[in-house]
């Protein structure tokens, strides 16, 4: 399966570069992550577009053959220029999300931040538990997101930073990380962006644009990127920010995911 989708294209080439394998079964790729098996879109499904009425449980199933360990089902679309097509899996329970790849070659300057403000890549032990604990408090409500599994995305985050292949950026108040982001090499002149996110009570004070801007020209003049990518959704305020940027929206792709029961 050819991949046309330069969020997913770029996803999975960081995916492979932590020690995941995307398989090609011709009609899908089945991408996988040994090593963290409860990881919703490190061990997921690859359809080129959405299933056709009826074939949802036909992917559940196939799915669930391919993960008999996983409490979760992951499917991504890699074409999605209609929402309507997306209806089967919302009726099979699956939580959906229409995504759109963003791009740009170059970013503005941006505003100056307030003083206090210290923007700097993630270094110290220190650094990356702060990183931990802003994940958790940005995402406070979804049970995915538990400790354990927020360090071993760090960890493997830090691995991807300490092979040289970028950095880790934060925003930090008073020695506080208050927002941060990845910016990874991920393949020829592309850069990738990840998990843009900024702690609730700092929120709508430039961090996040400031933390794009400066990973942008870390990319641009370090790793050899002539290509910036995000994955942003549509109804997100957040594409605002994006757009201001510098970033233009490109094609659609769509992720759908069955969560496991919660009593």
């Amino acid at each position: 399966m050819d991949v046309e989708s330069l969020a997913f294209r770029t996803d999975i080439a960081l995916l492979e570069q932590t020690g995941s394998v995307a398989e090609d079964r011709g009609t899908h790729l089945v991408v996988r992550t040994p090593l963290e098996p409860s990881f919703y879109w490190g061990n997921f499904l690859l359809l080129p577009a959405p299933p056709a009425p009826g074939q949802v449980d036909h992917w559940v199933r196939e799915a669930r053959r391919e993960f008999p360990g996983a409490e979760h089902v992951s499917i991504g679309m890699d074409r999605c220029e209609d929402g309507a097509t997306l209806q089967p899996l919302r009726e099979a329970g699956f939580r959906v999300d229409t995504v759109a790849a963003m791009t740009t070659g170059a970013v503005d300057a941006g505003p100056p931040l307030a003083d206090g403000t210290e923007v700097r890549t993630l270094v110290t032990d220190a650094d990356w538990d702060q990183e931990v604990d802003l994940n958790l408090a940005s995402e406070p409500d979804d049970p995915h997101l538990t400790r354990e599994f927020l360090q071993g995305r760090a960890a493997a985050n830090r691995a991807l930073v300490a092979a040289g292949l970028g950095h880790w950026w934060g925003a930090f108040v008073a020695d506080q990380l208050v927002s941060s982001l990845g910016i990874f090499r991920a393949g020829e002149g592309l850069a990738r962006y990840q998990n843009v996110k900024t702690h609730p009570g700092f929120r709508r004070r430039g961090l996040a644009g400031a933390l794009v801007r400066a990973a942008a020209r870390d990319a641009l003049e370090g790793l050899g990127a002539d290509t910036l990518v995000m994955a942003a959704n549509p109804e997100d305020e957040a594409i605002r920010i994006y757009r201001a940027v510098g970033f233009t929206e490109g094609g659609l792709h769509a992720e759908a995911t069955l969560l496991p029961a919660r009593d």
